[in-house]
């Protein structure tokens, strides 16, 4: 079920800084080397996340593909999210239904627009025309390349089973309680569902404001992330979230709203700006893994930003970038790197 928003963004951002000074995180705190014995980290606990869940496994951002990660043992679920024309978030990677990845489920009512068919316009699949609703319509149980993640299957899974539509954030957090309360899961499995960290991708670029399409300024939090920012007080989860984008705006807007949320710089390639992202309010920064030095993982952990790099799906590129002291790694195939 939606939950209900707040009336105004001013009442949401009280309530989010009321409880942000009332509630102690549980985010990792800094040490001085990790558990596995590999070279000094900021974080205690090397971090595997679950890229889109387990995208070389399941198809990316959908429940089954987050219960494959958990199955793995995973410490964070790292997704990404837009928002619908009724002001809800939404998982999905993509600004715009893609046909690779998600078809129409049957009997939907009119005015869904059908990505199959060669007269739908992209506009006309823009999440951000649709409301939390209409997305549930589309089934993304498909595997955009076959090449890349051979693995990948859309076989039902024991707690999802079949359900690969489109889901809402709040949806995800209730499938991972049930989860931890699901019998067809051991002890282990369910204990590390009841800690593990959403890891949540504000989709905006820098590039292109209207991304979003909530008339966010550039400057403070847009409606986009005062939702956010509700849904982790609401379901209590300040402490097991952490808020990642590659446009510096979304970070540092929530960070003014309220700081106690764990913050996390993404970067691709061209220059790279530590010391801007630590002061923007990260505490983490996740570059794509081939730009990853030693001495980029060095000055970071003297900024006080741990390193979790994306997207590693090798063993001989996790054991390059834990010789350098990374803290964790973002991967499709989970599996790879659990218990490692």
């Amino acid at each position: 079920m939606i939950r209900a928003r707040a009336t105004t963004l001013t009442a949401v951002i009280l309530t989010v800084i009321a409880a942000a000074c009332a509630t102690t995180t549980d985010s990792p705190t800094p040490g001085t080397s990790s558990e596995r014995g590999d070279p000094q980290r900021i974080l205690d606990k090397f971090d595997v996340q679950g890229h889109r869940g387990a995208r070389g496994l399941k198809p990316e951002n959908t429940l089954p593909a987050f219960e494959a990660a958990l199955d793995l043992g995973v410490s964070t679920l790292e997704l990404d999210l837009h928002f619908t024309a009724d002001g809800e978030v939404v998982i999905s990677h993509d600004p715009v239904i893609d046909p690779a990845k998600c078809g129409l489920r049957p009997g939907a009512p009119a005015g869904i627009p059908d990505p199959d068919d060669a007269e739908t316009s992209p506009s006309e699949l823009a999440i951000r025309t649709m409301t939390a609703q209409d997305i549930q319509w589309f089934v993304c149980d498909r595997n955009p390349d076959p090449g890349k993640f051979p693995q990948q299957t859309s076989d039902p899974t024991a707690v999802a089973g079949d359900n690969f539509a489109m889901v809402t954030l709040d949806q995800l957090i209730d499938f991972v309680q049930e989860y931890a309360s699901s019998e067809t899961k051991t002890e282990e499995q369910r204990n590390n569902a009841r800690s593990v960290v959403f890891n949540v991708e504000t989709k905006r670029k820098a590039n292109d404001p209207a991304r979003i399409g909530d008339g966010f300024d550039g400057v403070n939090a847009g409606p986009f992330e005062i939702r956010l920012l509700e849904i982790i007080n609401d379901r209590q989860i300040r402490g097991r979230v952490i808020v990642q984008s590659f446009d510096l705006r979304s970070i540092r807007a929530i960070n003014a709203v309220d700081p106690s949320i764990r913050l996390s710089a993404l970067t691709s390639d061209g220059s790279i700006r530590l010391a801007e992202y630590a002061a923007a309010g990260a505490t983490i920064w996740s570059p794509r893994a081939s730009t990853v030095t030693a001495d980029l993982v060095t000055q970071a952990h003297a900024l006080g930003l741990a390193v979790i790099p994306w997207t590693v799906n090798e063993t001989d590129e996790i054991d390059r970038l834990t010789a350098m002291g990374v803290d964790g790694i973002i991967t499709d195939l989970p599996g790879l790197f659990v218990g490692r």
